[in-house]
């Protein structure tokens, strides 16, 4: 501990900032010895920076410890966690299409679900009045509705419960001074970020409850706020594990290179492309485009469809198109396993450390995992569903 406070205590004594805020030492007189005996300091003199920290009711001086930052680190690999959670548990719940089920958004009223017979009937006559149950889900009973209600309800309660995790440590770990300047920095913008989720989530779900008369779609939220919602939350994610990682593990001093610096540029190129390929995923899921072909790797009996261009101006193909929208996916998911497959090669004709090795193995096995094709059993399941979705959503043959 002594060497943790001491040792930049000691380098920091020579800062002029610090000169003007600690009171002057007493001068030494000689005693005609060798060494040197301080005079008596009056009451309000102290010799040391320490001794101003230890005196009650004085500013201290705090600095960041190895241990503090080891607590934040360990924080932020938890909220991680949790993010990556809401993640999944948001596919879930878009799979059972719940996701429109609670047609009203409050911060804490809503925390409350419904209890009795009469509750839940009015909440499913609210939601009754909206286009889903209308046009989609009109023979729906009153517990399948519960079903998906709670669906949409343990999303929106793990998403607060993200950002308490975020914000309640935050606030004392800021208080107690284990944050250093730039850490405040990033601690702020996840925070905010966290909040700018639940407010995106919720203009997501606004989307689908719209009436839109002039259109013969069925109800759904806009694929391009569902990107944003994605798009965000990888964000979040992706920030505060580095940050944690950053806090936790020691940085290896590696000699600079021309392969380490081309396999740092790959790295980040990569990292650039998977979240390009998340983001057209997000695309495919907003407008069902993955009921439109379910084979692999010819799209039906083609490899490139004759429908990509069906929509004018043609940019809007490449995000309204459902058949271009799942071309686009197919293509980017395949260069992304490209990408990390050259990576990995790359990393291993460079004398890196063993915990650099592991992790360019782990991705390219998540990498091939993510891209392996569906069994044919997998592909069956698809087809029926595709062939029962089409008798309620006439707008899939295209």
């Amino acid at each position: 501990m002594q060497r943790l406070l001491f040792t930049p205590l000691t380098a920091l004594l020579g800062s002029p900032c610090l000169r003007l805020l600690v009171p002057r030492v007493a001068p030494r007189t000689q005693c005609g010895c060798s060494c040197g005996i301080r005079r008596p300091l009056r009451p309000g003199q102290y010799s040391t920076i320490s001794d101003v920290a230890l005196q009650p009711g004085r500013g201290t001086v705090s600095l960041p410890s190895k241990a503090a930052e080891r607590v934040v680190g360990r924080w932020l690999l938890v909220c991680s966690g949790t993010v990556a959670g809401a993640v999944i548990l948001g596919g879930v719940t878009r799979l059972t299409e719940s996701g429109l089920s609670m047609v009203d958004w409050h911060l804490i009223k809503e925390m409350k679900p419904p209890t009795s017979k009469e509750e839940w009937e009015a909440e499913f006559q609210k939601y009754q009045q909206f286009p889903e149950f209308k046009i989609l889900n009109h023979d729906m009973t009153l517990a399948e509705f519960k079903f998906i209600w709670y669906m949409e309800y343990s999303h929106r309660m793990w998403g607060r419960l993200v950002g308490l995790a975020y914000i309640l440590p935050a606030a004392y770990f800021w208080k107690k001074g284990w944050l250093t300047r730039g850490l405040k920095g990033r601690v702020l913008a996840l925070c905010g970020l966290v909040c700018f989720q639940g407010l995106l989530g919720w203009y997501m779900v606004k989307s689908g409850l719209e009436e839109k008369p002039d259109s013969h779609d069925i109800p759904r939220v806009s694929q391009y706020r569902l990107a944003a919602h994605l798009g965000s939350a990888l964000v979040l994610y992706c920030a505060s594990l580095w940050t944690s990682l950053s806090l936790l593990l020691p940085q290896h001093k590696l000699t600079e290179t021309r392969q380490l610096l081309r396999l740092r540029r790959l790295a980040h190129g990569t990292a650039g492309l998977v979240f390009l390929t998340a983001l057209s995923g997000a695309f495919v899921a907003g407008l069902d485009a993955g009921l439109v072909y379910n084979s692999f790797p010819k799209m039906g009996e083609s490899w490139i469809p004759e429908d990509l261009f069906t929509f004018s101006p043609l940019l809007r193909n490449v995000f309204e198109n459902p058949t271009m929208v799942q071309f686009d996916h197919r293509v980017l998911g395949i260069a992304s396993v490209t990408a990390v497959t050259v990576l990995y090669f790359l990393s291993r004709r460079i004398p890196l450390p063993r915990r650099t090795k592991i992790a360019a193995t782990t991705l390219l096995a998540l990498a091939y995992t993510q891209a392996t094709p569906k069994g044919e059993k997998e592909v069956t399941y698809l087809s029926r569903c595709s062939s029962a979705c089409d008798e309620k959503r006439p707008f899939l043959n295209l």
